[in-house]
């Protein structure tokens, strides 16, 4: 019995659902059940009746299912697997950023602590954020966190002004337009497309700034043959299955989470043997994290 076998044997034994995000390694998403976006993922999360969730992604994304599923064991099998960008906004820095500006509404990128969300108003993802954003009242000054480059695109999308928390992903922060121009060049015929995390500069140099699921859409629906893929590489393994017929060209050097590639299929079969390391969050933290993702999940689904 190989691995993977092995895992979708005990995942049934232990009635559990495996939810792997993107950007994890080929053969993580090949043995999930559903891999998807912070957005998609979170729908899942909420939605899932299993007694056992094992997510395979970054530290942020398995709080969140335990925030929405409080019921359910969450394991996440590699517990180093954190998010360089969610650690740029401490929950203690931004209590204090709220005391000092009362009027603000918070707004939160999925991609921060369960702690961090404990503070703010409304979360988004980057699917979302311009609905999110839309949807706040346009008397209230906003505070746009943990991503400054998330938080400038929407800026620019949207036309309004919000303050901006310095932080940033470092995956996506390090594609610079030097990188898009030289890809542009060597495939002349090809579109571009990259995340919202990017830099504004990359951004301006898009086709289209898209979610990693609305960047599948985008492969998938195209009347191009080739697209050039500014994100993490790990999304190349889904777009080539699900759109065979286009030629895909990741940037150079390739975009790479490390935290993302830390899960492996031995970390996934130990957690279900184990059923360690599981998440838990105190019940005082989690009804407060959970309210800004209620509010986010019920205006993106207006």
């Amino acid at each position: 019995m190989t691995l993977h076998d092995r895992i979708r044997a005990l995942a049934r034994e232990r009635g559990a659902v495996i939810l792997a995000h993107n950007y994890t390694h080929p053969e993580v998403q090949d043995v999930a059940d559903f891999v998807g976006d912070s957005l998609q993922l979170s729908v899942e999360a909420k939605n899932a009746s299993a007694p056992v969730i094992v997510f395979c992604g970054v530290r942020f994304m398995a709080e969140t299912a335990k925030i929405l599923s409080p019921g359910a064991t969450v394991l996440h099998p590699v517990v180093s697997a954190g998010c360089p960008m969610a650690d740029m906004a401490p929950a203690d820095k931004v209590a204090q950023w709220r005391a000092d500006h009362p009027n603000h509404v918070l707004l939160a990128y999925v991609n921060s602590t369960a702690q961090c969300k404990a503070q703010v108003d409304v979360c988004c993802t980057s699917a979302n954020a311009e609905k999110i954003v839309k949807a706040i009242p346009p008397e209230k000054p906003i505070l746009f966190l943990p991503d400054r480059n998330l938080g400038a695109n929407v800026m620019a999308a949207t036309g309004r002004k919000m303050d901006l928390w310095p932080g940033f992903c470092p995956t996506h922060n390090r594609i610079e337009p030097a990188m898009v121009q030289a890809a542009r060049a060597a495939h002349p015929d090809a579109r571009f497309i990259c995340h919202p995390e990017c830099l504004p500069s990359v951004v301006a140099l898009a086709d289209a700034a898209l979610s990693t699921a609305g960047m599948l859409r985008y492969v998938r629906e195209t009347d191009a043959r080739e697209v050039i893929v500014g994100t993490e590489n790990g999304i190349l393994h889904r777009m080539r299955k699900e759109a065979p017929d286009k030629i895909l060209h990741p940037l150079s050097p390739l975009p790479t989470c490390p935290n993302m590639k830390k899960i492996e299929l031995e970390d996934i079969l130990r957690a279900l043997e184990t059923m360690s390391p599981t998440v838990e969050i105190p019940e005082s933290l989690r009804d407060r994290a959970r309210l800004p993702i209620e509010r986010m999940l019920e205006l993106s689904a207006k």
